[in-house]
């Protein structure tokens, strides 16, 4: 299997995804069903997991098209024809990601062929039909993008860090609070900079960005 395709890096600072599985779908054409699901995943092990269960749910069905991308800088797709024309299911179905902006998701189209062939248009339009209806069925919600940091600090100024983690609105994960102070926070990547400005305006607060 080759791996997936690698999107150029994009300075972003939040992302829409589905936060849970969609509805199934089905749409028909002239015969043929088309199931649709739409599933929020994050690795190609997922991929495999969900395509291995609804391989065994319509275990009489003929193709299984997908697409997927999943990461929000850097973004990695899939497409896959899976026996139909090249170009005819996976591509339609990755047009409708990319269409509803979403990332981290993951788009599956099964066919049951009712014996009257589409021809290459009428596939394309049924496999862009059915994902798009799948993503129309599903939650779509925009995230912001969450940067974890840990403060390290002395008992004496835990008010100080309070103070701007109310000011900012900042998440508060957890604390381990003793002499030597230890909390970790996730902050909002469009506000980082300002956030790290006000905690090392008190030069004994040392400010730690887990990952960025």
């Amino acid at each position: 299997m080759t791996p997936p395709t690698l999107q150029n890096p994009k300075k972003v600072f939040s992302y829409k995804t589905i936060i849970s599985p969609g509805a199934e779908v089905l749409h028909k054409d002239k015969g043929s069903k088309f199931y649709g699901y739409a599933i929020p995943i994050k690795t190609d092990v997922e991929v495999k997991d969900v395509l291995e269960s609804l391989k065994q749910k319509h275990s009489s069905a003929g193709h299984f098209c997908y697409a997927y991308q999943h990461g929000i800088e850097t973004t990695y797709y899939r497409v896959s024809d899976d026996g139909e024309p090249s170009n005819s299911a996976g591509m339609p179905i990755y047009g409708q990601l990319q269409a509803f902006g979403v990332t981290n998701t993951l788009l599956i189209v099964i066919r049951y062929f009712g014996g009257t062939k589409l021809g290459v248009g009428g596939l394309i339009n049924a496999y862009k039909t059915t994902a798009k209806l799948s993503l129309e069925s599903s939650q779509i919600k925009k995230l912001d993008i969450l940067i974890p940091i840990k403060l390290h600090f002395a008992y004496k100024d835990l008010s100080k860090v309070m103070r701007i983690i109310k000011k900012y609105q900042l998440i508060l994960k957890s604390q381990q609070l003793e002499m030597a102070c230890e909390v970790l926070i996730l902050v909002k990547k469009i506000k980082l900079k300002s956030v790290i400005s006000a905690f090392e305006a008190f030069h004994k607060i040392k400010v730690e960005i887990l990952n960025d």
